[in-house]
């Protein structure tokens, strides 16, 4: 999905792209709706407040990311969002009143540390716009991910993909006729690709995390940063500098440590 993200970014406007990929991931768990009882029972919620909130986070999340990539190298804009886990652990403190330990503060003030070293202090990269929707996806998600785990008590998968793609579009609808663009055959079937592949991730990702472990999940979601070094080399000849591989392995080994100080904590719990 990234892939076709930064093909289309050469010529679209991120809002414009994340507003198909909305439109399409609607289109696609539409006959999944139906098959639920039907439009009304696969839309029912107990919790709309909620969807409502996820969707403005998600989707919001979504633009910020889309940016990131067009803007960024692929493994950039995929280290920088692997800081999410960073951020769960003040946002746990401050949303949801968890006790922050002193070894959980230290993991995540290193892999803050892993940000900085890619934010290359006097060097080509400067806390500009690509950057700050870098950063800014980051923390969305992060909230976003905290809010997936507390819908998916009550809603399935498919419920919560419809309300991000609905409040989504609502969001984006508006600001994307004012960089709209023409958009040609070739265009649409590659938009239509790219929103496939998205609604399926989205639909892994809300499954992952509603019925597994975060601690076995996050070295499987680490592989997306290798394939996108890869791809954006032999696609985009964007090469990963030193920055960039210390910062991420900062960042991947911090965030690891955190996830797994989180389980051992669930299981001292329980």
């Amino acid at each position: 999905m990234s892939v076709s993200v930064k093909y289309l970014g050469e010529e679209m406007h991120p809002l414009q792209i994340s507003f198909f990929r909305l439109l399409v991931s609607l289109i696609v768990i539409w006959p999944f709706l139906m098959r639920m009882g039907g439009f009304r029972e696969g839309i029912s919620t107990s919790v709309p407040g909620l969807q409502v909130l996820r969707g403005i986070v998600g989707s919001t999340a979504m633009v910020l990311g889309f940016y990131a990539i067009v803007h960024l190298p692929l493994a950039d804009a995929q280290a920088f969002s692997f800081s999410r886990n960073l951020f769960i652990v003040p946002l746990a403190f401050v949303l949801l009143s968890e006790a922050v330990g002193l070894r959980r503060t230290l993991a995540t003030l290193f892999g803050f540390a892993g940000v900085i070293i890619m934010l290359r202090p006097g060097g080509d990269m400067v806390l500009g716009l690509p950057v700050g929707a870098a950063l800014g996806h980051a923390v969305l998600v992060a909230v976003a991910t905290i809010l997936v785990n507390i819908a998916s008590r009550y809603d399935r998968p498919v419920t919560l993909m419809f309300y991000t793609g609905v409040v989504g579009l609502m969001i984006t609808a508006i600001p994307t006729i004012w960089v709209w663009k023409p958009v040609g055959i070739n265009d649409l079937i590659l938009l239509f690709v790219m929103g496939t592949l998205g609604a399926m991730a989205h639909n892994c990702f809300i499954r992952a995390y509603a019925q597994g472990e975060a601690s076995v999940i996050a070295p499987v979601d680490y592989t997306r940063l290798i394939m996108a070094a890869i791809a954006g080399y032999l696609l985009f000849s964007n090469l990963p500098d030193a920055y960039t591989i210390v910062g991420a392995a900062i960042i991947i080994s911090s965030s690891f440590y955190l996830i797994r100080r989180e389980a051992q904590l669930r299981g001292a719990k329980n």
